[in-house]
C-alpha cells in the first residue's frame, strides 16, 4: 500500500511552487489518513487549506497506489485547473458553496462531460459525453471538482471488480485497499479502493444490488443506497430502471450526508438519539457468516445495545424466497431494453450487439450472451424465456416483498434493520471470485433491500481479527426515510468509530 504523507507532501509542494501560489495557509500536506470530506470542505471555506493543495495530494496518492487499479481516467490537468480556479474565486470573497474546491471521484458508468464513460467496458472506450449526468451536475453546482473516473466491474454486472479491461498496476482487477491480494468488491470497485486508500475524500457510485455498499464494506468506507427515485437515473449506463440508483460513497457518514444533501436537498443533519432508536434483527441476514464477520458484528451490536439502542428480534417469513423471485428476473430482463435505449439516446456509436461483442470480462460476456441478449433466464435444465418470470416479479413478488418490509417496520416500530453488509470478508482476487456462486453469496444481504427499493446505509463495523480486513454494517430503513436513516447512521458511527487507514507497505 502507498504511504500517506511523504508522496503527497512532495507532490503538493512541487505543484504549489510551480504555480507560484502562496503556501501560508498550510505548509504541510493534508493528512489524508484522517481527513474527511466534511473536514476538507470546512478548511477550504476557512482558507486554511487550498483546493490545489488538496487535489495535488490526492493525485499523488492515486499515483502511489496505481497497483490497486482504482482509476480508469485520472484527470490531473483538468482537476488542477479547476482547483486553481476555485482558489481564485475564494480569494475574491463571497459565500462558500458546500463542496467548493473538494475533489470527488466518479464511477465510470456515470457521465462526466469531456471524460470517457466506458462503464468499465472496452466497447465504450471511445464514448465521451457532452454533458454531465444530473447527479454530477448537482455536485459541480455545489463546487465539487471531478478528480477522475473510477474503475468498476464491467457494465456493473458483478460485485468483485475483477475486470481485465483497465489496469494501471501489474495485476488484473481492482484491488482491496487493505490487502491488494483481495478484491475491492463491486460494482463501484474503484470508488471503494480509492476511498479506502485515501485517493479521494468522496465519490459517487451506482447500486443495483449492492454496488455502493459492498465495496465500502470491503474497503472501510461509508455509503448510501437511496430510496428508488430519490436521485435521477439520467446519464448513467443502466442495468435495470426498477433497481438502479446512484449513491454517495465517502470517508464518513457525515460526508455521505453532505453529498446526499447536495444531490437531493435538505438541511444539515444531527445524529439521532440512540436511546430512542429501534433496530430490527432478522435471522436470514445472519446466515452464512464467516468467523471474522460474525465476531465483529456481534461486538458491534453489543456496543450499540450498551449505547442505548433497542434491538428487536424480527421475523420476515419468505424474505429470501420473495427476493429470489425478483432479483435475476428483473435485472436480466430489463438490462436488454434499458441498455439498448441508453446506447442510442446518448449516441455512443454502438448498439447492444456490438457492446456484447466488445466485452472483456468472461463472466459479464457470458451473462449477456446467454441471458440478456436472447431474453432468457437460468433454469434447472437450461434456460427459459424471461418474460413470465419478469411479469411475476413485477406484479406479484416485488409488491409482496415491499409489503413484507412495510409491515416489519410498522409492527415492530423500527427505525431500521441492522445486519452485516456482506456475510464474508473480501475474497482473493482471481477469475473464480466472479463465479455465480460467489456472486449470490456476496449479495445475500444487500439484494433484498435493493429489490424493495428502500434506502440502506453501510458503515464500517471493525477489522477482522484473523483477516485484518474491513467488515461492514448495514442499516436498511423504510422507503423515503433516507434522512432519518442517515441520522441513525451518524449516531451509530459515533459509537463504532471509523477504521484506521491501511498500513503503509
Amino acid at each position: 500500500m502507498p504511504s500517506f504523507k511523504p508522496a503527497s507532501l512532495t507532490f503538493a509542494l512541487l505543484c504549489l511552487g510551480a504555480a507560484g501560489l502562496p503556501v501560508q495557509a498550510q505548509t504541510t500536506a493534508p493528512d489524508l489518513a484522517t481527513l474527511t470530506a466534511s473536514d476538507a470542505a470546512r478548511q477550504l471555506c476557512e482558507g486554511t487549506l487550498t483546493s490545489e493543495q488538496l487535489v495535488s495530494a490526492y493525485i499523488a496518492q492515486a499515483h502511489a497506489g496505481k497497483n490497486l487499479n482504482a482509476f480508469i481516467t485520472l484527470d490531473e490537468a483538468g482537476a488542477l485547473k479547476e482547483a486553481r480556479a476555485a482558489d481564485a474565486r475564494r480569494k475574491r470573497g463571497g459565500a462558500c458553496k458546500p463542496l467548493a474546491g473538494l475533489p470527488v471521484a466518479i464511477k465510470d458508468n456515470i457521465q462526466v462531460r469531456g471524460l470517457t464513460a466506458t462503464a468499465g467496458s472496452p466497447a465504450l472506450k471511445g464514448f465521451v459525453p457532452a454533458a454531465d449526468a444530473p447527479v454530477v451536475a448537482r455536485l459541480r453546482a455545489a463546487g465539487a471538482i471531478i478528480l477522475g473516473k473510477t474503475n468498476m466491474h464491467e457494465l456493473a454486472f458483478g460485485v468483485t471488480g475483477y475486470n481485465p479491461a483497465f489496469q494501471s498496476g501489474p495485476e488484473v482487477g481492482v484491488r482491496n485497499a487493505y490487502d491488494a491480494s483481495r478484491i475491492a468488491g463491486g460494482s463501484s470497485s474503484g470508488n471503494g479502493a480509492a476511498l479506502g486508500a485515501r485517493m479521494a475524500p468522496a465519490a459517487l457510485g451506482t447500486d443495483t444490488g449492492g454496488s455502493v455498499r459492498i465495496p465500502c464494506a470491503f474497503n472501510g468506507c461509508a455509503s448510501l443506497r437511496p430510496t428508488m427515485g430519490r436521485y435521477s437515473q439520467q446519464g448513467i449506463a443502466p442495468i435495470s430502471h426498477t433497481r438502479d440508483t446512484a449513491g454517495p460513497m465517502a470517508q464518513s457518514m457525515a460526508d455521505v450526508a453532505l453529498l446526499d444533501r447536495v444531490i437531493a436537498g435538505g438541511a444539515p443533519l444531527r445524529p439521532a438519539d440512540l436511546q430512542r432508536v429501534r433496530l430490527g434483527v432478522v435471522p436470514a441476514f445472519y446466515a452464512n457468516l464467516d468467523t471474522d464477520t460474525r465476531a465483529v458484528t456481534d461486538a458491534a451490536l453489543a456496543r450499540l445495545r450498551a449505547a442505548g439502542v433497542t434491538l428487536v428480534d424480527v421475523e420476515m417469513p419468505k424474505l429470501m424466497e420473495l427476493n429470489g423471485a425478483i432479483g435475476f428476473p428483473v435485472a436480466l430482463y430489463e438490462a436488454h431494453d434499458d441498455m439498448a435505449a441508453y446506447l442510442a439516446k446518448y449516441r455512443t456509436g454502438i448498439d447492444i450487439a456490438q457492446l456484447a461483442a466488445g466485452m472483456a470480462s468472461p463472466d459479464v460476456k457470458g451473462t449477456f450472451d446467454t441471458f440478456v441478449i436472447p431474453r432468457k433466464l437460468p433454469a434447472p435444465n437450461g434456460v427459459v424465456d424471461a418474460r413470465p418470470a419478469y411479469d411475476n416479479a413485477m406484479r406479484v413478488a416485488r409488491p409482496a416483498l415491499q409489503k413484507l418490509y412495510r409491515e416489519a417496520f410498522a409492527k415492530n416500530r423500527l427505525d431500521a434493520l441492522v445486519f452485516p453488509t456482506v456475510p464474508r470478508v473480501a475474497l482473493v482476487a482471481a477469475p473464480e471470485a466472479s463465479s455465480p456462486e460467489n456472486f449470490s453469496a456476496l449479495i445475500q444481504n444487500t439484494d433484498p433491500g435493493s429489490n424493495a427499493g428502500i434506502p440502506g446505509v453501510q458503515l464500517p463495523s471493525g477489522l477482522g481479527a484473523a483477516s485484518g480486513l474491513p467488515i461492514g454494517l448495514e442499516l436498511d430503513g423504510p422507503a423515503g426515510s433516507d434522512r432519518k436513516l442517515l441520522a441513525v447512521g451518524l449516531a451509530v458511527e459515533g459509537v463504532l468509530g471509523r477504521l484506521p487507514a491501511p498500513k503503509a507497505k
